[in-house]
């Protein structure tokens, strides 16, 4: 029997060190300097192009297993659009969330037209089954794009006017999104916009439990559990805070 290659292999730092400085980075409203000084506090000398280098290179494959290992997503898409700045040039941040506010994909593009609402939905049905019903605004991109998709076209569709806040399991999405392009200072490319948001929602909302409705035990139960899995996930034999 043939022992598979580590993740890590090739990396002078250990799985600890690195899925520590992963997990930092898209869980909290940490910059990569941040993290450098954080490890160095507990004696890890790294740049934080390095850390950079950690992130692009096991952030996507962490947040797929995160993606796979949550509970089976709700019935009910909220979609929903916002605008980010892309070195002077608007963009439009396509994302889904299911009804307990869950983020179900993300989808950076130019424009905001029936060909981008489709290949939106597209993207989304790739990654969980077909919903039961669809919650959007009243862009008529969306009614237009879903009629020309066969898993779609008898979904029921609710529209609801953007001033009445009822489609908030979207727009509240958006906030952390917010926060931390206001902490970055801006996005700038597209791809990596992209690669960055994908990686961002799944992983922080892995950690970041309603606390306000669960008890002070089950919330730490909770979470002991989600580091646990983390740790399975990221091939970490021991807890992080014992390797330092």
């Amino acid at each position: 029997m043939t022992k598979s290659k580590s993740l890590y292999r090739g990396h002078r730092f250990p799985a600890e060190v690195i899925s520590c400085g992963v997990r930092w980075y898209f869980r909290f409203q940490l910059s990569l300097r941040d993290i450098e000084e954080l490890l160095f506090e507990r004696g890890v000398i790294v740049t934080y192009e390095t850390i950079r280098c950690w992130c692009d290179k096991f952030g996507k494959g962490l947040a797929r297993q995160v993606k796979a290992a949550r509970r089976k997503p709700g019935s009910t898409w909220h979609l929903d659009e916002m605008f980010v700045t892309l070195r002077g040039e608007p963009y439009l941040l396509w994302r889904a969330v299911d009804e307990h506010g869950t983020e179900l994909d993300i989808l950076v593009q130019k424009r905001r037209d029936k060909a981008a609402a489709k290949r939106f939905f597209k993207r989304v049905l790739r990654s969980g089954p077909v919903p039961r019903k669809i919650v959007t605004d009243q862009l008529r991109s969306y009614p237009a794009a879903k009629a020309e998709i066969p898993e779609l076209a008898n979904v029921k569709h609710v529209f609801v006017k953007a001033a009445a806040r009822l489609n908030n399991r979207a727009e509240n999405s958006h906030q952390p999104t917010r926060e931390r392009e206001h902490r970055m200072r801006g996005f700038r490319n597209p791809k990596r916009t992209q690669r960055f948001l994908s990686c961002f929602g799944p992983i922080r909302q892995n950690f970041a439990l309603k606390r306000q409705l669960l008890r002070a035990s089950l919330y730490r139960k909770q979470l002991a559990a989600r580091f646990a899995a983390w740790r399975e996930f990221a091939e970490v034999t021991q807890n992080p805070s014992i390797a330092f």
